[in-house]
């Protein structure tokens, strides 16, 4: 007898609302001290995270409220994309983006800028997965920072040398 392999296939992005809301209101997921993702057919993936990344993220968020003064900065931001309900470390919305959007769920949307701060097990394929997913949800930036403190911008035609939001970061290394 050959054993069949199981095929699951992707929510619906319904569904997948549905499944972080369920994980939002469970009292164990949310004491597990880690990021917590959806992926594209509503596994759970988890992110262990360090001190330094936390760092990172808090000193960014800082800054973006600083700099970026018309719109919203957020840490831990959960972004509906096609490969899931995607996490953004830290991401930034402009008011604009922010009119008539629930901040109880995903963002069907992605803010403008979408900022991963990597850590030693992300895999670059995983990262460029995340770059991707972001751009096609309607970020205009995704920034990658690397836990020295150096910044990667990528836009929808790739790398650049500055942000085209105009801000410009310099994080302890």
């Amino acid at each position: 007898m050959i054993a069949q392999k199981r095929v699951v296939s992707r929510l619906s992005a319904a569904a997948l609302r549905e499944r972080w809301r369920q994980m939002a209101d469970d009292p164990l997921l949310r004491a597990i001290p880690y990021k917590l993702e959806l992926n594209e057919k509503g596994s759970i993936e988890v992110s262990p995270a360090t001190p330094r990344h936390a760092l990172l993220q808090s000193l960014i968020n800082a800054e973006l409220h600083r700099l970026l003064p018309a719109g919203s900065t957020f840490v831990e931001c959960p972004i509906e994309t096609e490969i899931g309900v995607r996490v953004a470390d830290v991401a930034w919305a402009s008011r604009d983006f922010l009119v008539g959007r629930a901040l109880d769920e995903p963002f069907e949307r992605a803010p403008e800028l979408c900022i991963e701060v990597l850590s030693p097990s992300n895999t670059r394929a995983e990262i460029d997965e995340k770059i991707r997913a972001y751009l096609a949800a309607g970020a205009r930036e995704v920034w990658l920072v690397g836990e020295s403190g150096a910044i990667e911008i990528i836009g929808p035609e790739g790398a650049r040398p500055l942000s085209e939001l105009g801000v410009t970061l310099t994080l302890p290394r």
